[in-house]
């Protein structure tokens, strides 16, 4: 009885058999649906699908520009573009009591140690120091990075948000950590920014490799290179020589370059000088904070003097005379005149043809009719116009023309246009000739003027079977501040002012390069009342572009 009765009790607790199949197919439709339909994510209000930097358009807004790019890029912690901090004006302290009493309250001094915590912390964050122009944000002149590293993603977003900067000017980069592919990146980026873009300052990045020389390549255009404290030694003097001049290049852009604290000696000094030989673009070099000394001086001495050329450049500089020589007689107008087509040839031989046939059939008709005293001078037209068929086979039609000495005539004060076939000189186009031909006299010597001239092709001196240059005149400012300098290589600088000084004597008329205007020697291994240093400095005195002004504003303050 208990067994039956427990039975029927314990039926309502047991789950029934139906509704078990029932749950348990529901669950298998369920995870058949799950995984045939995917349930989908929805992003949370507020936030928006990413977007890719390459389609994003720069406002030439600097700070905004780089914002994004960051952001899209997937950067969560980026440097902020500020403004270049200048300097503070000198503090004035105030004699009020009322801001005494104002710092000695315990409350401010304790808001102000916060704030100048964080402010000093602040200082230490990395930032993009940008100098504006005129306080406009889109003026964007100069760009400074100091001390964070400069990865190649930061150089990435650098090349779509530096090309809109119309007016930057300079690029200062200071202990970024560059490594040699960083900076093969850096010099792609360089040619997609403004041409306004001219001094480029790299300082504290010292290179395995030591491949500075890339930022001076003949299609750079930058005119001011500072690569100061970056542990240049003499393999990478050699390598910045060759990127000034070789005998078949030259840099023409760079204006003044700045090797200031290296560890440069002589032999890497010689290298520089070697590329100042042929160099006529430099003017000023600093090699201050290095390690040069006698011979690296005197090597540096000899090329701002005249200097004996090796075997190597005077077989190029006859090399390129006469290459000078066969230009100058292809742009003569008598020698263009051999320049034209077959086809003008033969129009001119059918002319001269046929005013042959002309003078004969005139002869034949003349001398049944003329006297026989008459008869030799027609034999005399007949062998000029002979003779003008032989020179004129060459010759355009209008040349055989019987009016050709008076084409001849009004040719000689006017400038002539001749039919030639496009020149292949080196470095001369023949639309620029054309140019040349239509423009006056007086303009054609100023444009011949204003062009490049290779330094092997400048007036040199016969001495002893020698040929020597007079030297490099265009460097004006050269620094050598306290390396190891005794008084043999002061001897050769010594050698060097006085020949420039006579040099520019003889040239005071003419206009041109007068040699070094600031020659700093100072802090070197010899005493400061050395003879000859005290000559070089009574010398370079009247020289001195800055001394001589601050003299005659002395002497204006005292006779005004």
């Amino acid at each position: 009885m208990s067994s039956e009765q427990s039975a029927p009790g314990a039926s309502p607790r047991a789950p029934r058999p139906g509704t078990q199949k029932s749950s348990g197919a529901v669950t298998k439709k369920g995870e058949r649906a799950a995984k045939e339909k995917p349930a989908t994510v929805l992003p949370p209000l507020g936030e928006e699908e990413p977007k890719s930097p390459e389609e994003y358009q720069c406002s030439g807004v600097l700070e905004t520009d780089f914002t994004e790019l960051c952001t899209r890029w997937g950067y969560t912690d980026f440097p902020k573009v500020v403004n270049r901090p200048r300097p503070h004006p000198p503090f004035v302290p105030s004699a009020s009591l009322s801001e005494k009493a104002t710092l000695d309250d315990p409350r401010l001094s304790g808001s102000c140690s916060l704030n100048s915590l964080e402010s000093k912390y602040v200082f230490f964050q990395p930032t993009i120091q940008v100098e504006l122009e005129q306080e406009d944000s889109k003026s964007v002149k100069e760009i400074y990075i100091r001390g964070w590293k400069v990865e190649e993603r930061i150089l990435g977003i650098f090349s779509k948000c530096l090309p809109p900067l119309t007016q930057l000017q300079a690029i200062n980069f200071w202990k970024v950590g560059l490594t040699d592919k960083t900076l093969t990146t850096f010099i792609e980026l360089l040619p997609l920014c403004s041409s306004t873009l001219r001094k480029v300052s790299l300082e504290g990045n010292p290179l395995p490799e030591q491949s500075y020389h890339k930022l001076m390549t003949l299609d750079s255009t930058i005119a001011h290179l500072s690569l100061r404290n970056n542990n240049i030694d003499d393999r990478g003097a050699k390598l910045l020589g060759q990127a000034l001049s070789t005998l078949h290049s030259c840099n023409r852009t760079l204006v003044s370059l700045n090797l200031g604290f290296n560890h440069i000696g002589d032999e890497g000094a010689g290298y520089i000088a070697d590329g100042l030989r042929l160099n006529r673009s430099l003017l000023w070099l600093s090699l201050a904070h290095n390690r040069i000394q006698d011979k690296g001086a005197l090597k540096l001495a000899e090329v701002l003097r005249a200097f004996e050329l090796t075997h190597t450049e005077v077989v190029e500089r006859r090399r390129l005379l006469l290459e000078k020589g066969t230009q100058e007689r292809s742009r003569s107008p008598s020698s263009s005149r051999h320049g034209d087509s077959k086809t003008d040839r033969e129009k001119s031989q059918m002319v001269g043809i046929s005013n042959s046939a002309l003078v004969d059939k005139t002869d034949k008709t003349q001398t049944m009719k003329t006297p026989k005293g008459l008869g030799k001078k027609k034999e005399k037209s007949w062998e000029l116009a002979k003779k003008e068929e032989k020179s004129g086979s060459g010759q355009s039609p209008t040349q055989g023309t019987p009016k050709k000495e008076d084409a001849t005539k009004a040719g000689k004060g006017k400038v002539t246009i001749p039919e030639q076939k496009p020149s292949k000189v080196k470095g001369i186009k023949s639309g620029s000739r054309e140019k040349r031909s239509i423009l006056p006299e007086s303009e054609q010597l100023v444009v011949e003027a204003t062009e490049v001239i290779n330094p092997l092709l400048e007036p040199v001196e016969h001495r002893d079977g020698k040929v020597f240059m007079p030297g490099n005149k265009v460097l004006l400012h050269l620094n050598l501040l306290r390396n190891r300098i005794t008084e043999v290589g002061l001897e050769g600088f010594l050698a060097t002012v006085q020949y420039q000084m006579q040099f520019s004597k003889a040239k005071s008329v003419s206009k041109g390069p007068v040699g070094l205007l600031w020659l700093s020697l100072a802090k070197n291994c010899f005493a400061p009342q050395c003879p000859a240093y005290a000559i070089i400095q009574e010398l370079m005195l009247p020289r001195d572009p800055i001394k001589a002004k601050l003299r005659e504003d002395e002497a204006m303050a005292f006779f005004p």
